[in-house]
């Protein structure tokens, strides 16, 4: 019996091993989508339509659950925000401030915010949302 010793090229392209390899990357990428968290302060933010994602390095205040009031990452009393927000102004010389309210907080603690911002001398305010879809 003689044995075939010659090297011959398939035919056909096997895409068996292909396919795993698709199926693998979005098992990966659907999985690792979904450990994607947002740094900061915990806050169910209302939902909108229009809502547009932000980049800049904007000056952020928080109104939590409860009225327990952040700036950027840091908790502070409503009294000493005025304050904190005069010196940030200075330093980062911008005039844009993003308030995130959770959605259960009065709304008088927004406009709150928004006074003291004002009396600083901030005139660009955004409500930060969430998408309907999101």
């Amino acid at each position: 019996m003689k044995i075939d010793t010659e090297l011959k090229l398939l035919d056909t392209f096997s895409f068996s091993s292909l396919t795993d390899i698709v199926l693998l990357l979005l098992i990966f990428f659907l999985l690792s989508s979904t450990f994607i968290v947002q740094p900061g302060i915990k806050v169910q933010l209302p939902k909108a339509d229009t809502s547009e994602e932000i980049v800049d390095k904007a000056i952020t205040v928080t109104v939590a659950k409860g009225g327990v009031y952040y700036l950027n990452d840091m908790q502070l009393p409503i009294a000493e925000l005025g304050a904190h927000l005069n010196s940030l102004m200075k330093e980062r010389s911008t005039e844009v401030v993003i308030i995130k309210g959770d959605r259960n907080t009065e709304y008088w603690r927004i406009i709150e915010v928004m006074d003291i911002c004002k009396k600083v001398g901030f005139t660009k305010f955004n409500m930060a949302t969430e998408p309907i879809y999101g």
